[in-house]
């Protein structure tokens, strides 16, 4: 009885952000910052957010970075991650390190040097700087979890692969690569989770309506003397649709690819 109680409080409080965010979202504006659970429902906001700023813009430049950020975190953190697994190469454990230690810096430090990166090369403000640089947050992490899920596949399946005439690539692709399904679905969430929820690269980094992503389009939102939280509210419940979808498509392999890449370091 203690743990159905302790486990419905803990539900409750995990889901009444979320919940008063929607809510807050079909307020009116005269009603935004009460505390009336739910007064006067209006989709104006909604409307109003669609009609009146560039955010169908923002989403669709966060659906492009989240998708080529995704596309690529799954395809070098799966050969990176069966790289490690299987072959043997001088400076592996170098690069492993690399990978790990890549995970310690926090945003803040390293703000500045990707902006001074990023402005050598020309991708300041442009989609593909900020696809590369989120592939610096997911990498490293999947690269880890992959080499680990990978190391629990039995290596007499490469073995057979040889056998059969497969080249390594043609035994990944073709044999290791349906096997890690689960790890893939985890790196694939995980990296579009990181491209699309992140902010402080995102503001740092894209200026202009044209050009930023959902996260900074929201901090339009909010200026030194107010804050339109009916609208926020709105856009809030509009960005939560595609991670929860994508959560939805995972959710069956997250755990089961959690775990196996645990298994081994």
């Amino acid at each position: 009885m203690a743990l159905h109680l302790t486990l419905i409080v803990a539900s409750v409080i995990a889901v009444f952000p979320a919940l008063w965010v929607l809510l807050t979202s079909l307020k009116p504006a005269s009603y935004a910052t009460t505390t009336d659970f739910f007064k006067e429902p209006t989709l104006e906001n909604y409307t109003s957010l669609l009609r009146d700023t560039p955010f169908l813009t923002w989403f669709g430049n966060s659906m492009l970075i989240a998708f080529f950020t995704t596309l690529l975190g799954v395809f070098i953190s799966c050969t990176t991650g069966y790289a490690v697994s299987r072959f043997r190469f001088a400076g592996k454990r170098g690069l492993m390190w690399v990978l790990l230690i890549t995970q310690m810096f926090p945003v803040a430090v390293l703000i500045v040097p990707i902006y001074n990166i990023l402005s050598s090369m020309g991708l300041l403000n442009n989609a593909t700087g900020l696809v590369v640089t989120y592939m610096t947050i997911a990498v490293p992490f999947c690269a880890w979890m992959m080499k680990g899920f990978f190391d629990s596949i039995p290596r007499e399946i490469d073995e057979s692969g040889y056998v059969d005439g497969l080249n390594p690539f043609g035994t990944f692709w073709r044999l290791i690569l349906p096997l890690a399904k689960p790890g893939i679905a985890v790196t694939a969430f995980y990296s579009f989770i990181t491209a699309w929820g992140e902010v402080a690269y995102a503001s740092a980094f894209m200026v202009g309506d044209e050009n930023l992503t959902l996260a900074g389009g929201l901090q339009k939102f909010v200026n030194q003397y107010s804050a339109q939280w009916g609208p926020m509210s709105a856009a809030s419940v509009l960005i939560a649709v595609p991670a929860a979808l994508v959560f939805l498509f995972a959710q069956r392999h997250l755990v089961t690819g959690m775990s196996a890449g645990a298994v081994k370091g």
